[in-house]
């Protein structure tokens, strides 16, 4: 009979923290998904100004002017997509190839002064973005002279610290016998990188490209600071048009950002699997 209690007892605490966990889970679940939900929702309403819009959780009624309003709303709509699309490809892009670069040599080359200069890199990540957009908008706009153009929107994305990081903490984790063994069958670097290393490493590269292409398609701060013409503005900076100094058109400004997350949900579901992977890249040594 107590071995019965004991074992009643045991299985009731179970179910009690057990249905706590899965209860604070769906609230947090909830509370994270609502905004995106409140978005979409508004984003069916009627194009009216914000002050004449009334605001509900289950809209009566379902209509899509407003998205035909944000397609019509000027001649450079289809431009913000583009600009957005152009810009966060060449960044992803250039991000993969020379953060790969960069790993590869820090963690499985050797040269002089790599342990300095992989420590000043780590330094430089400490440093908040804030501090560096005053010298970088001075050197691209003044120096350069590249306000509104691509290379402005893409140069200083070009690689970031934290990808090369990344990639060095996974590609340590590749043992060292593989490339030995390589290099005994007379392979050259390239070769070592192109045929072993990059097949090796398609998993950190695919989480690469996402968290990359992610960032770069959301920012809206730099792309405001040096773009001053609507058909250089990206869709994130391009939906600031839709408030006026006296009004807000919310509902077509809602569609817009909905259009504007399609991407994200389509590359985020389309390659879940390396992005739940990259959660532990380069945490587990073996």
């Amino acid at each position: 009979m107590a071995l019965f209690n004991n074992n009643f007892r045991s299985g009731w605490t179970l179910f009690l923290r057990n249905g706590l966990i899965i209860t604070f889970l769906v609230l947090f679940a909830l509370a994270t998904i609502f905004p995106i939900y409140f978005m979409v929702i508004s984003s069916f309403g009627d194009p009216i100004e914000a002050g004449a819009m009334s605001y509900s959780i289950f809209p009566s009624k379902i209509s899509f002017e407003s998205y035909k309003f944000f397609f019509n709303f000027n001649a450079h709509t289809y431009d913000w997509l583009l600009n957005s699309l152009i810009v966060a490809a060449c960044i992803t892009v250039s991000n993969v190839l020379f953060a790969t670069l960069a790993g590869y040599a820090f963690a499985k080359m050797k040269f002089k002064g790599k342990n300095v200069l992989f420590a000043v890199l780590l330094g430089s990540m400490m440093i908040p973005g804030q501090v560096t957009q005053v010298p970088l908008y001075i050197l691209i706009v003044n120096v350069f002279e590249l306000q509104n153009t691509y290379e402005a929107l893409i140069m200083p994305s070009i690689v970031t610290v934290y990808n090369i990081f990344l990639v060095k903490q996974f590609m340590s984790s590749i043992p060292k016998e593989i490339l030995e063994a390589a290099k005994i069958e007379g392979c050259s670097q390239p070769k070592i990188f192109y045929y072993i290393i990059l097949p090796l490493s398609k998993t950190v590269m695919a989480v690469l490209a996402i968290l990359t292409f992610m960032a770069a398609w959301n920012d809206f701060f730099w792309p405001f600071l040096v773009t001053n013409t609507m058909d250089m503005q990206t869709i994130q900076v391009g939906l600031k048009n839709f408030r006026f100094a006296n009004t807000t058109y919310f509902a077509p400004m809602m569609a817009g950002a909905t259009i504007s997350a399609v991407p994200m949900f389509i590359l985020f579901f389309s390659l879940q699997k390396y992005f739940l992977e990259g959660v532990t890249v380069g945490a587990v040594k073996g």
